[in-house]
């Protein structure tokens, strides 16, 4: 290993909440084994209403040739969209590294697939391009995820607790020698689904759920389901939940205001139960909570009063774009030759390099 290293890479993110593509434009250094990094730029891009209907449910009915065309469709729409941030803010990265978006997820049968072919990206930009991270955990015996621990852990390691709320919750944290990580339990991926009900994409700061009264009957259910008893590594993906979650809130036949207000608290619930369950130290510990759902006002009101540590809500670069600067980061990894996924974390035989890079040879070279 070289003592020293540094580059400059993009990540990219595309998380099930459907809220759009990230894009995060980062410096890396390692000196002396300690990393570091500075945000140079990033961008959120909003999906048109025809792509987000695709990668939310219409990718998964798709027959194999237009799944396939798809998965090249959108690798040339992000490769598009780095055009534009790249233009717009004057960079051109070593590398770039794409998360593509979970369309299939049943590590147990040792499936997954996030669309947005890589080959695609490095053909539109002409910058190498690493992508398809998960698979290789997978086919050694792991979940595939999660994959941002590695970042929490050599880049945010000043918080006890890094917790992520996007269309599901996940949390790290060190437990001896090892990184421990799992998902938790679905969020805005359950939530934005009921909003758009009513034609809103969100339940802006929570105050729809605000509103409502919890069903103590659907909220002992949704507690006492079977993954929030199983020890990790796990994961979750959007099958789990439409074939478990969704029946469940909708047999009790509440109102949306009531099924939000309970599933909400199910939420904080769940988050404070893991938190109780791995104390890392003597004092309370400082947990750093990014991602869609740090916004949610009355979310975090109800994780404070459950959890006991102190809530960190970071500034609002880290946390809108935290899981596409570690993508970024899982970029600078492969270029430096250093397991980007962690065994401990997934559950895999070993540490590994998962992704596959692609590189046009007329591009940057220096």
């Amino acid at each position: 290993m070289k003592e020293d290293f540094h580059i400059q890479a993009i990540g990219l993110m595309s998380g099930t909440s459907l809220d759009g593509l990230d894009v995060c434009c980062c410096t890396f250094r390692r000196e002396k084994n300690k990393w570091s990094f500075h945000i140079d730029c990033a961008k959120g891009y909003g999906y048109p209403d025809d792509l987000k209907q695709r990668l939310g449910t219409g990718a998964q009915k798709m027959s194999a040739l237009e799944f396939i065309t798809f998965h090249s469709a959108y690798g040339k729409f992000l490769g598009e969209r780095v055009n534009d941030f790249m233009r717009e803010f004057g960079v051109r990265p070593d590398i770039i590294a794409s998360h593509g978006h979970t369309i299939f997820h049943e590590p147990q049968k040792k499936i997954m697939f996030q669309i947005g072919d890589g080959a695609a990206i490095a053909a539109e930009t002409r910058v190498p391009t690493v992508s398809d991270f998960r698979r290789l955990d997978i086919m050694l015996g792991g979940q595939g995820a999660p994959l941002v621990p590695i970042g929490d852990r050599l880049l945010f390691a000043d918080y006890d607790y890094c917790l992520n709320i996007g269309g599901f919750s996940n949390i790290s944290f060190e437990q001896g020698e090892k990184r421990i990580a799992f998902d938790i339990s679905p969020v805005n991926y359950v939530i934005n689904h009921y909003c758009r009900e009513i034609g809103l994409e969100f339940d802006r700061d929570g105050e729809i759920a605000r509103k409502g009264s919890i069903c103590p009957e659907l909220l002992e259910e949704l507690n006492g389901m079977e993954f929030y008893h199983q020890s990790g590594p796990k994961s979750l993906g959007r099958e789990w939940v439409e074939t478990l979650v969704y029946p469940m809130l909708e047999r009790y036949e509440l109102g949306l205001e009531d099924r939000l207000r309970t599933f909400y608290e199910h939420a904080a619930y769940q988050i404070a139960r893991v938190v109780r369950a791995h104390p890392v130290s003597q004092d309370t510990g400082k947990m750093l909570i990014t991602g869609g759902g740090a916004f949610n006002k009355f979310l975090v009101e109800r994780i404070g009063a459950l959890c006991p540590c102190e809530i960190v809500i970071p500034d609002r670069q880290i946390i809108e774009y935290k899981e596409a600067l570690i993508f970024a980061f899982l970029g600078a990894l492969y270029m430096a030759d250093e397991p980007g996924c962690l065994a401990s974390v997934t559950g895999a035989t070993g540490d590994n390099i998962g992704g596959m890079l692609f590189k046009v040879s007329d591009g940057r070279t220096d």
